[in-house]
C-alpha cells in the first residue's frame, strides 16, 4: 500500500475532527448565557437533593462490582473456547468442564458467604450481633 491509499482515512479523520470543533464553537456562540440557581443546582432523577449524603457507598457495592467483572471475564474465556470447540475435541470439553466446575464452586462460595445478599437483617452475622445486644439489655 502506498501513502495515497491512506488519504481517504486521513480526510475522514480531519472532516470528523473539524465537524466536532465546528459544533462546539457554534453551540458556544448561540447558546443562551443566563445561569440561574435552578440551572446550576445538581440534578439527579428529577429529585432536588435536600441534604448531602450521610455516608459513602458501602463496601458491599464494590464487592459485587468486582465479582461482576470477574465472572464477566470468565465468560469471555468461555466464548474463546466456543469458537474453537471443534478443534479442541474431548480435551477442550474436559478443560471447560473443570473450568465451569471451579466457576460454579466460586459462585457457591461467594453466595454462601453472603456477598450477593443485600438484605441486611437476614445476614447471619447481623443476627448474632442483634441477639447479643438484646441479651445484654
Amino acid at each position: 500500500m502506498t501513502l495515497a491509499d491512506y488519504l481517504p482515512i486521513a480526510l475522514m479523520a480531519i472532516l470528523g475532527i473539524g465537524f466536532a470543533m465546528f459544533s462546539f464553537v457554534v453551540s458556544g456562540l448561540i447558546s443562551p448565557k443566563s445561569p440561574t440557581p435552578e440551572k446550576n443546582a445538581p440534578y439527579e432523577s428529577g429529585i432536588v437533593p435536600l441534604r448531602e449524603p450521610v455516608s459513602r457507598f458501602p463496601v458491599h457495592f464494590y464487592l459485587v462490582a468486582m465479582l461482576f467483572v470477574l465472572f464477566d471475564i470468565e465468560v469471555v474465556f468461555l466464548l474463546a473456547w466456543a469458537t474453537r470447540f471443534q478443534e479442541l475435541g474431548w480435551y477442550g470439553i474436559a478443560a471447560v468442564g473443570i473450568f465451569t466446575l471451579l466457576l460454579v464452586e466460586t459462585l457457591a462460595y461467594v453466595w454462601k458467604r453472603g456477598a450477593l445478599d443485600w438484605n441486611l437483617p437476614r445476614r447471619q452475622r447481623n443476627r448474632q450481633v442483634v441477639a447479643r445486644t438484646e441479651e445484654a439489655a
